[in-house]
């Protein structure tokens, strides 16, 4: 039983760590993939606060995560001012959904 009980203790250090690091990714995709140059998370620099995005998108569904994604590689103008985003095609699909999944987990939970 002792074994048992340690393995479940382990089980879920790992699933813990999994978790934290999960929490820590989407800020590290974003900084690795510059789009913290022109992005924050909580304040405007040249484009608009993190949050801000994933407060207007938030509870629009799953393909909001794709309008994301493609507005990440597109690139876009005239939504948040007169200052378009350029396209990031070096970002890939993947980590374009994994930022827009991220950034959407930003939004303050509706009450």
């Amino acid at each position: 039983m002792h074994l048992k009980s340690s393995l479940l203790l382990a089980a879920a250090c790992v699933l813990g760590a999994g978790a934290a690091q999960a929490q820590t990714t989407g800020l590290d995709l974003a900084k690795n993939k510059a789009c913290m140059a022109c992005h924050q998370v909580e304040a405007k620099r040249v484009g608009p606060p993190l949050k801000s995005v994933a407060e207007r998108y938030a509870g629009q569904g799953d393909a909001m995560v794709d309008y994301l994604a493609g507005k990440i590689r597109g690139g876009g103008r005239g939504a948040w001012g007169a200052v378009p985003m350029p396209a990031q095609t070096q970002v890939s699909q993947d980590d374009a959904r994994a930022l827009a999944e991220w950034i959407l987990s930003l939004a303050p939970p509706k009450q």
